[in-house]
């Protein structure tokens, strides 16, 4: 089996998810000793400024300080530095495969919940990061 020094772990900010992803992404951490790094997305909200409605800004802010307390909290109570707990603001399966291209990852521990229709394999940020990654990609499969 290939080692691993640096593993990306995508976390949703919700424990019962978190907590079956964190279990796998521990193991494979202290099995080749790596660093771990915490990734979590806050998906954009479209701004209706065209009508005359400009609250998409107002919710994204509030979202980015809501996740960013959450992860302080998170990494914590998993000892994981602030220096290795990110949060941006963007689409779930872009914002990890770029964090794993800027800090080389060699794994990826993302969660996959089972989904109905073309994506009910891996869901479809588990399905964009397994077929954009550059490096190993672990999917923990999340009981809905």
């Amino acid at each position: 089996m290939k080692g691993y020094s640096k593993i990306l772990v995508a976390v949703e900010l919700i424990s019962k998810t978190d907590n079956e992803i964190l279990k796998h992404a521990e193991i494979m951490a202290k099995e080749f000793k790596a660093d771990v790094t915490l990734v979590h997305a806050v998906e954009n909200i479209g701004s209706y400024s065209a009508y005359g409605i400009g609250v998409g800004f107002e919710i994204e802010k509030i979202l980015m300080e809501n996740a960013d307390k959450e992860m302080k909290e998170l990494g914590e109570k998993l000892n994981i530095p602030e220096g290795k707990q990110v949060v941006i603001i963007g689409p779930a399966k872009y914002v990890i495969l770029e964090e794993a291209e800027k800090m080389n990852a060699d794994l990826i521990v993302v969660g996959s919940h089972s989904k109905h229709g073309l994506r009910t394999i891996l869901g479809s940020t588990a399905d964009g990061v397994l077929h954009g990654a550059k490096c190993d990609v672990l999917a923990v499969r999340l009981k809905s």
